[in-house]
């Protein structure tokens, strides 16, 4: 009876004192999280609002103009200092762009980083099938700068020979707004961090300034690349497997990516299989002529009198 007793008293002092330890511990917390409200901290997750996008972001992001016209009258500087027209970098060969600035310590480092290393790749030349040109959304950059962006991806496209294929130009805001609202490049200044608010992408046109495609992120498939760059050479660049697998692809503008035609592909397979059929039907008829005609053949037959 003494043990159980015991143990009753055991258990009721065990709750008591659970219950006490929960009474000390709400009336701590409570003045804490006072506090903490009164210091303007944050309040508990569950009160606080949904965390919403910085406005600044609205006015952010690339529309695909595909078909568009860039005005090659747009005045700039180039590396050098000497003042140019977009344009002196038309007429002749296709040509991959850029905007971006040369200050950026963030995404067009790795946009122009990606470019570089995507035509590295390639078996096509700056300056000889293609022409490269970035141009920097800040107009208070100067050429200086342009010319150390410019020898430092000279240096990375390891073709020194190819300098006069890239061109890294600066300019004042009206021409650098112009060019941007061609090609759909819209971007912001955050005063709150001394940037620029941006998308990232580069940008393919043909010889006449007609923008043809647009790759977006900041690394770029090399076999797309070569292929935007065939297609707005109209053709005069690249072989003829390239032209082949043109047909069997075609350009995605919401992926920025080329993907199998899938009818296309089923096409050029039915053409092949016809090819080789019929070519099978020709080997296989000549040959059955040839030896028809061995079999008949009169110098054989007469020969074969002879002998008998």
């Amino acid at each position: 009876m003494k043990g159980s007793r015991r143990m009753a008293q055991g258990s009721g002092l065990r709750t008591q004192g659970i219950r006490l330890a929960f009474a000390v511990l709400a009336v701590l917390s409570a003045p804490t999280i006072g506090h903490a409200q009164g210091m303007g901290m944050p309040a508990p997750p569950e009160i606080n609002p949904v965390s919403k996008k910085p406005a600044i972001l609205d006015k952010v992001g690339i529309d695909q103009k595909i078909g568009q016209q860039l005005p090659l009258d747009a005045v700039f500087k180039d590396e050098t200092g000497r003042e140019v027209k977009l344009g002196e970098y038309f007429g002749a060969r296709p040509v991959v762009m850029a905007l971006a600035y040369y200050e950026c310590p963030m995404l067009c480092t790795q946009v122009i980083n990606g470019m570089t290393g995507a035509l590295k790749t390639l078996s096509f030349d700056a300056g000889k099938d293609f022409e490269v040109v970035v141009i920097s959304i800040n107009p208070h950059e100067q050429p200086a700068l342009a010319a150390e962006k410019k020898a430092t991806y000279l240096k990375q496209y390891a073709r020194p020979q190819t300098a006069a294929g890239w061109h890294f130009l600066t300019g004042d805001e009206p021409s650098i707004k112009t060019v941007a609202g061609a090609i759909g490049f819209r971007y912001a200044y955050d005063d709150q961090i001394g940037q620029y608010a941006h998308g990232t992408a580069i940008y393919v046109a043909t010889a006449k300034g007609i923008v043809a495609r647009y790759f977006l992120g900041v690394e770029f498939p090399p076999t797309h690349l070569r292929y935007a760059l065939v297609e707005a050479s109209n053709n005069k660049l690249g072989t003829i497997a390239d032209q082949v697998l043109l047909f069997c692809y075609h350009y995605d503008p919401a992926t920025g990516k080329y993907g199998v035609a899938i009818l296309r592909a089923v096409r050029v397979g039915g053409v092949l299989t016809m090819a080789a059929i019929l070519a099978f039907l020709f080997v296989s008829l000549r040959r059955e002529r040839q030896a028809d005609g061995h079999i008949n053949d009169p110098r054989l037959e007469a020969g074969s009198a002879h002998r008998i």
